[in-house]
C-alpha cells in the first residue's frame, strides 16, 4: 500500500505532467517555448523526487537525481536510462544557461521523447503497489 507521502507526490506530478502537456499543445512562438521549458524543469524536478520517494518505500536509498534515475532503471520503472539522464542534462544546461538553438533543440525533445517518457513512468508508479 502507498503512503500518504508517495499518492500526494504522484498527484503533484500528474499534475505538473498535465500543464507540461498543455503548454506544448499551446506553444505557439519562441516566448511560449521557454514558457515550456520553464515547465518541464519543474515536472522533471517533482519527477526525481517522486522516484525518490518511491523507492524509500522500497527499500533504496537515493539522493540525486541520477541515483534515483539509475535505481528505478535497475527496477525496471525506466526503460531507456540513456534518455533519462540526457533528459538530466539538459534540465540542467536551460536551469544555468540560456542559448536559442539549444533550447529549440531541448522543446523537441520535450515533445516528442521527454513528455512520453514521463508520463510512461508514472503510469507505472501510479499501478504498481
Amino acid at each position: 500500500m502507498k503512503s500518504e507521502e508517495n499518492n500526494l507526490s504522484s498527484k503533484k506530478l500528474r499534475d505538473a505532467v498535465s500543464r507540461l502537456k498543455e503548454g506544448v499543445k499551446a506553444a505557439k512562438d519562441e516566448l511560449d517555448k521557454d514558457g515550456v521549458i520553464k515547465r518541464f524543469e519543474f515536472t522533471f524536478e517533482l519527477f526525481w523526487k517522486s522516484l525518490k520517494i518511491f523507492l524509500q518505500e522500497e527499500g533504496i536509498e537515493c539522493r540525486s537525481p541520477k541515483g534515483c534515475l539509475k535505481a528505478a532503471f535497475r527496477l525496471g520503472f525506466i526503460q531507456d536510462e540513456t534518455l533519462f539522464l540526457g533528459m538530466l542534462e539538459d534540465r540542467n544546461k536551460m536551469a544555468h544557461i540560456y542559448h536559442r538553438e539549444e533550447s529549440a533543440r531541448i522543446f523537441e525533445l520535450i515533445k516528442k521523447d521527454y513528455l512520453p517518457a514521463i508520463e510512461s513512468v508514472l503510469g507505472k508508479l501510479e499501478s504498481s503497489d
